[in-house]
Parts: C-alpha cells; structure tokens; sequence
C-alpha cells in the first residue's frame, strides 16, 4: 500500500477547509483516511495560524516511507519547525516557582 500524506477537501461552497491525512493513494480525495495529522484554513487571516499539524505522527508516517504530496510538502517544510517547537515546550514541564525569601523576625527593645 502506497501512503501518502494529502490534503482532504472539506467545509462548504466558498469556505473551503482542509485536513491533513495519511491516506492510501489510490483512494480519491475525500476518501477513507488512515489518520488524521492535520488541518489548513485558508480563510484564516493570520497565515502563521492557518496550518496546525501533529509533528510526531507526521515524522512517524514519514518514516515508514509515505509520500507528502507537494502543497503538503510546502507545509511540512515551512511549518514543521515551528509545531515541534511549540510540541517541546508544551511537553517541557513548567519550572516551579521560586520561594519566598526569609524574613529575619523583628527585633525586640
């Protein structure tokens, strides 16, 4: 079975939006998938905001040998960075605050 990684038309008649698959290649566009991996929406203002994607099961299908098609391979290669970063700060556990400092008690006259 040929994996590739594509787009999957979805949304309506002039808001079209996009999910990103790992599909058989010989299904159609909107066929049955395999695993979701992401989404595109071009009608996001923002362009930075307009891809989401998950980087370990993208690395993961890239791997075991799926093809990107070539607007996802723009994606992967512009975006990618980008979500792994934000992956590792997420998983990153968040620094414990510092105590407070001591206060030596009054003195007493």
């Amino acid at each position: 079975m040929a994996v590739r990684i594509r787009m999957k038309q979805m949304g309506r008649k002039h808001r079209h939006y996009y999910r990103i698959v790992a599909i058989d290649g010989r299904q159609p566009r909107d066929g049955r998938i395999i695993e979701e991996l992401g989404s595109y929406d071009p009608m996001v203002k923002n362009t930075d905001d307009r891809v989401r994607l998950n980087p370990e099961r993208i690395k993961y299908w890239l791997s075991v040998g799926a093809q990107p098609s070539e607007k996802v391979a723009v994606f992967l290669k512009k975006y990618m960075t980008k979500w792994e970063q934000a992956a590792v700060q997420a998983a990153a556990p968040a620094a414990p605050p510092a105590p407070p400092a001591e206060t030596p008690p009054p003195a007493e006259a």
